[in-house]
């Protein structure tokens, strides 16, 4: 299997709701260093698993959503827990949708699985990984 991984980051504010999340039930904010990579079982036509810099505009692109807001504040998240391991889930969910789009170009229709990490710390991370 071949892979590409690309980087940025984002910062959000959230609160989560339930005693588990103890003092991070309040307002907080987070800033994670994220991490996409695409697999492939075989290269495309160019020999590679998809042009870095679409991959990388498009993590961007989906990251912008989010970065610099309070989640809390955001219609589609009202009573959710916006955990590191949801966000992860949902911007892989936003880039598979932009492969399935071709917005990665056509060569991407090749990807067979997406993997998002995010980097809370440099001691803790939380990673969802997704057929496309």
């Amino acid at each position: 299997m071949f892979s590409i991984t690309v980087r940025d980051h984002m910062m959000i504010a959230h609160s989560f709701q339930g005693e588990v999340f103890g003092p991070a039930q309040r307002l907080h904010g987070a800033t994670f260093v994220v991490d996409a990579t695409f697999r492939r079982k075989e290269l495309d036509d160019d020999n590679i698993v998809v042009d870095i810099g679409l991959a990388c505009t498009e993590l961007r692109s989906v990251i912008d959503d989010l970065n610099y807001r309070n989640l809390d504040d955001q219609e589609e998240f009202k009573g959710v827990n916006t955990s590191t391991e949801f966000l992860a889930a949902l911007i892989a969910d936003r880039l598979v949708e932009r492969i399935h789009r071709g917005a990665l170009g056509r060569n991407a229709l090749g990807i067979s699985q997406v993997a998002v990490t995010l980097h809370e710390s440099h001691i803790a991370w939380a990673s969802f990984e997704r057929s496309v």
